[in-house]
């Protein structure tokens, strides 16, 4: 068996089209046609009623919707805890703190509850509420975004929303990363869809896209030379990045799609397999584009410091590519002076979790290599071999 990934980057074929027009035109630098069609065709998939500005990663795009909800120096801004660091360093990028929120079990995201106990005591203890709040769709899977806004707009904090691996999720219909007063996506090459690397920002109208881009080209001012009055950033994806992106978008349908059904594989293959949990939405309404699947072990063996970094090396001799769940960031030394609000949720995941191949390259035939790999080196480490 070939190695198998967690997830491939998968072309659509129509990309190289639009990348020889950018070489064609000499349109080789950040802005061009394609950037403009690619935040069209964006456009369109969230909802006509929001603007998209295409920039060079999804850090990019959460950093920028912090600037434009004004978080700086001295501010606290609440972040899920379960999640990548992009997540929570551009926090620190504005001077500001990141203040960890822990998970709910059902869909590993932000506990609506922990968040509103975590706002009421940051206000007690420095006379002053957040400054946003940044909830995660982790692997893909819908927060409880409902329960997360109606806290929000109570205490009056925006919301931005990390949609970086939750491109074509959706609650209750809508997509998710369009709750918020922003949404930040990522094309990254392992994500949903890819342009080699690149994010975007998702908000909420014309004018407010014409701001974002302002402070993602270096904060120019509209005169005949180079006026600068604000600190601005080289934050734009470039023309050929973009023309990825536009092929890319051709295929974005099919990607969720298979994303699903290779999920659908591992629950059918082993969600009867006692001891091994594999996460689902936990409600009907909460459509998971599953990024990646993950499973969770509940044997009490296969956990950070026991069995599983083993099963890891034996999956991976394997050509199985595997890894645990994300340290939450209030486990992270860089972080370990800033406030948290725990529950224990984030910390379990981690210590028994795996996340999966699930990319378009995985097909019938991994999958039952995969599953027979796990259960071969599960039932041989619980029976002692």
């Amino acid at each position: 068996m070939n190695r198998i990934y967690l997830c491939l980057a998968h072309m659509s074929g129509k990309e190289q089209q639009y990348i020889q027009e950018a070489f064609d035109t000499n349109w080789v630098v950040p802005l061009g046609p394609n950037v403009n069609a690619f935040e069209e065709d964006l456009a369109h998939y969230v909802g006509e009623e929001k603007q998209v500005v295409a920039l060079s990663a999804g850090t990019a795009a959460i950093h920028l919707g912090l600037i434009m909800l004004g978080v700086g120096r001295d501010d606290e801004v609440i972040c899920q805890s379960f999640t990548f660091a992009a997540s929570a360093n551009p926090v620190v990028y504005q001077g500001a703190t990141p203040v960890f929120v822990d998970s709910e079990p059902g869909t590993y995201n932000m506990d609506p509850q922990l968040l509103e106990e975590a706002i009421r005591d940051r206000i007690s203890k420095t006379g002053k509420k957040p400054k946003a709040i940044i909830p995660v769709y982790l692997y893909g899977m819908p927060a409880r975004i409902d329960e997360i806004m109606e806290i929000a707009n109570r205490y009056g904090i925006p919301v931005l929303e990390d949609a970086a691996e939750g491109l074509g999720s959706r609650y209750k219909g809508q997509v998710c990363g369009t709750f918020g007063e922003y949404g930040a996506l990522s094309f990254n090459g392992n994500k949903m869809i890819t342009t080699s690397g690149g994010g975007a920002l998702v908000c909420s109208d014309e004018e407010t896209k014409k701001r974002v881009m302002f402070y993602a080209t270096q904060a120019r001012e509209a005169y005949p030379y180079y006026q600068h009055e604000k600190i601005g950033y080289n934050y734009r994806m470039s023309n050929i990045c973009a023309g990825i992106g536009r092929g890319q978008m051709t295929i974005l349908d099919e990607h969720i799609e298979h994303h699903r059904w290779v999920h659908g594989q591992y629950q059918q293959l082993l969600g009867d397999v006692e001891g091994i949990t594999v996460h689902s939405a936990p409600e009907s309404y909460m459509e998971s584009n599953y990024w990646l699947s993950t499973i969770c072990f509940e044997d009490g063996k296969h956990t950070i410091g026991g069995e599983l970094f083993p099963l890891i090396e034996k999956l991976s001799a394997a050509n199985i590519e595997t890894r645990p769940l994300w340290k939450p960031m209030h486990l992270q030394p860089v972080y370990q002076d800033a406030p948290a609000y725990t529950n224990g949720v984030s910390e379990r995941l981690f210590s028994c979790g795996l996340c999966l191949p699930s990319g378009p390259y995985v097909g019938e035939k991994e999958i039952e290599y995969i599953v027979k790999s796990i259960k071969e080196n599960v039932f041989s480490s619980r029976s002692g071999k």
